[in-house]
C-alpha cells in the first residue's frame, strides 16, 4: 500500500465538510490509516509550508492554517496515491477547479480553497512525518 497526507483545512471544518470530504477519498477506494483533528501549532505550519518561506503570502498562509482545527488524514491506497489525490482534489483554484472535484464542487476561494494533498512521494512521506511521527517511524 501507498500512503499520502491530507489536510481538511480549517475552512473546511468550519463548514462542516470534512465528512464530505473523507467519504469521496473512500468511495474512490482508498482508505484511512490515520485521522486527528488537530490546531496545527505555529512551528508545525511554518515548518510544512517552509517552501513559501519569504513569499508575500506565506504569513497569511499560516494564519489560515493556525486559525482553528483541521482534520489530518494519512490515506493509503494503490501506486502513486497522492497522484489519486490530487486529481480528486482538482485545481488550486477553486474558480478553475473541474466540477466533480473537492474544490470544484465545494471551494469558492483561492485563499480557502478546503484541502491539501501532498505534491509527490517524497512530500508525502515528508509531512506524515511532521503531522503523525509515531506512525512514519514505525512504517506502518
Amino acid at each position: 500500500m501507498d500512503r499520502t497526507f491530507v489536510i481538511c483545512k480549517p475552512d473546511a471544518v468550519e463548514r462542516g465538510l470534512s465528512g464530505e470530504i473523507i467519504a469521496r477519498l473512500e468511495r474512490k477506494g482508498l482508505r484511512l490509516a490515520a485521522a486527528e483533528l488537530r490546531v496545527i501549532d505555529d512551528q508545525t505550519a511554518r515548518t510544512h509550508y517552509g517552501e513559501h518561506e519569504g513569499k508575500p503570502f506565506f504569513d497569511d498562509l499560516v494564519s489560515f492554517i493556525t486559525r482553528s482545527a483541521a482534520m489530518l488524514l494519512v490515506v493509503e491506497g494503490p501506486e502513486d496515491t497522492w497522484q489519486v489525490v490530487r486529481t480528486l482534489m482538482g485545481a488550486t483554484n477553486p474558480r478553475e477547479a473541474a466540477p466533480g472535484t473537492i474544490r470544484g464542487d465545494l471551494g469558492t476561494l483561492l485563499t480557502e480553497n478546503l484541502v491539501h494533498g501532498s505534491d509527490s512521494a517524497t512530500s508525502a512521506e515528508r509531512e506524515i512525518g511532521l503531522f503523525f511521527p509515531a506512525l512514519a517511524a514505525s512504517g506502518s
